[in-house]
């Protein structure tokens, strides 16, 4: 089990690393997160929804992610509010007040889902949640060292050199733990190291001296593009180098979900990509992207309070165009509906760009799209849909959902339809980009992965690298 010091220091790109890692030396690998707090979702191939993360880990792995993998996923509505998300469904919400008292009794579930993928593959790499060391949230953890002791698993601890003060961090983090727990921790990892190596040998020596632990390694900062499931990756980028390129803003409310389908345009040659939260920011842009979101009314209210509504009028009567991607098309819209009190106890006018009355449905569509786009051409195109809100869909636009009468408004609910190559090369022609140079997103994203496996293979002591690696083998001969 990877657990880190702190959210963000590199728990789910490292367990992806893992599993390339291992699975192109022909181990059988799974990932597994018992819980994960994201409004980054991906549909399984069982038609449940997962932590992205997840879904990345088991592209590594080259293996279909399964709802076991991610078996709790909380998706903040508010500051105080989460959607729950059991085993792919959503069975409710999860308020703050009761967090501790109402995570105690997926405890045998999360197992259970554990159990079933163990029985599966030769090697499964755990992930943890922010920090085990948070005394807090100690009580009834499923996250960190309250799974690990309830499946008995070894864990590494990893730190983030980048942010600074990685060996307190590590420190302090086993200082908290108990004693059982800091007998769990088998080694100390840190993660993001820039420079010569050979300085860091005194504080290396330092902290296995006092903390009495293996260091697994240093692993390097990597230039790697690997999709973001948390942070605003592009907010306030420079627009310096975009006068030949498309450019595209997108607009980042407060509730914005599923950023990573703003990936495959983002590495573009052609196009120039960032994220903006105030109006006054959004020239020189060509193409305004309003992307999928957690509580599309709030973000609505939170759009027009900021002043974007008026930006984007002034942007369209110049010719403008505008996406508008799941929630970000329900803006566009007319009407949005909310009878079942899905997201609010309330119905709102929409911004009016595209004739579309959302209706919002008791249950929430989940489903996997694999087919031939019918505009701008005839090509495959795979994504997935995961919505409340009703579709009738205008199917010659497929996949996208809804044109205003001007074209210059589009609208769709399908999520990641811009990782499916040919398709994001034919819409990108038709905003008039050259992508002779275009690159393959999977593709893309597999080199960042195995450059990420060559640097653990490199980086990691052997002593606990190789029993991983064996695995494989172990369990053929144990079968045998």
């Amino acid at each position: 089990m990877i657990q880190g010091t702190a959210s963000g220091v590199g728990k789910s790109v490292l367990v992806a690393g893992l599993c390339r890692l291992l699975a192109r030396n022909g181990v059988r690998v799974a990932p597994f997160k018992p819980q994960n707090m994201s409004n980054n979702a991906a549909v399984t191939i069982d038609g449940g929804e997962i932590g992205r993360a997840q879904a990345l880990q088991a592209f590594a792995c080259g293996i279909e992610p399964s709802v076991d993998m991610n078996p709790v996923l909380l998706k903040p509505e508010a500051d105080c509010t989460s959607q729950l998300v059991v085993l792919g469904r959503v069975v409710g919400r999860l308020e703050s007040a009761r967090f501790r008292e109402d995570r105690k009794i997926w405890l045998d579930m999360v197992l259970a889902s554990f159990e079933r993928l163990k029985a599966l593959y030769d090697v499964v790499i755990v992930e943890g949640a922010g920090s085990p060391a948070e005394p807090n949230l100690r009580e009834g953890d499923i996250a960190n060292m309250g799974f690990a002791e309830a499946a008995d698993i070894p864990v590494w601890l990893v730190g983030d050199i980048d942010c600074g003060g990685v060996f307190a961090s590590l420190t302090g983090t086993l200082n908290i733990l108990s004693e059982t727990e800091r007998a769990r921790v088998t080694a100390l990892l840190i993660n993001r190291f820039r420079g010569h190596l050979a300085l860091l040998d005194d504080g290396l020596n330092w902290l296995q001296e006092n903390s009495g632990k293996k260091i697994a390694g240093v692993v390097p900062w990597l230039p790697l593009q690997l999709p973001e499931e948390d942070a605003p990756y592009r907010l306030g980028a420079s627009v310096a180098d975009s006068a030949a390129k498309l450019n595209i803003a997108v607009v980042m409310y407060p509730r914005a979900s599923n950023l990573d389908d703003l990936d495959p345009l983002a590495a573009e040659p052609g196009v120039s990509l960032r994220l903006v939260n105030r109006p006054e920011k959004l020239q020189p842009v060509d193409v305004v992207i309003l992307p999928g979101c957690k509580h599309v009314a709030a973000d609505l209210s939170w759009l027009r309070e900021q002043g974007f509504a008026e930006a984007l009028q002034s942007h369209l009567r110049y010719g403008g165009r505008v996406l508008g991607i799941c929630g970000g098309m329900q803006m566009l819209g007319t009407s949005i509906v909310d009878e079942h009190e899905v997201e609010s106890a309330h119905s709102v006018t929409g911004l009016g760009w595209l004739d579309m009355h959302t209706r919002m449905q008791a249950e929430k569509t989940l489903k996997r799209v694999d087919a031939m786009a019918r505009w701008p051409a005839e090509v495959p195109v795979h994504g997935y849909e995961i919505h409340y809100g009703d579709g009738h869909p205008d199917e010659a636009l497929f996949p996208f959902s809804h044109r205003s009468a001007d074209g210059l408004v589009w609208g769709t609910y399908v999520h990641g339809l811009f990782a499916s190559g040919e398709f994001r090369r034919a819409w990108l022609a038709a905003m008039g980009v050259d992508t002779a140079n275009a690159v393959d997103h999977d593709t893309r994203v597999m080199a960042s992965l195995d450059l990420l496996a060559d640097a653990l293979e490199a980086s990691l002591d052997p002593d606990l690298l190789v029993p991983l690696l064996a695995a494989g083998d172990c369990r053929q001969r144990d079968k045998a």
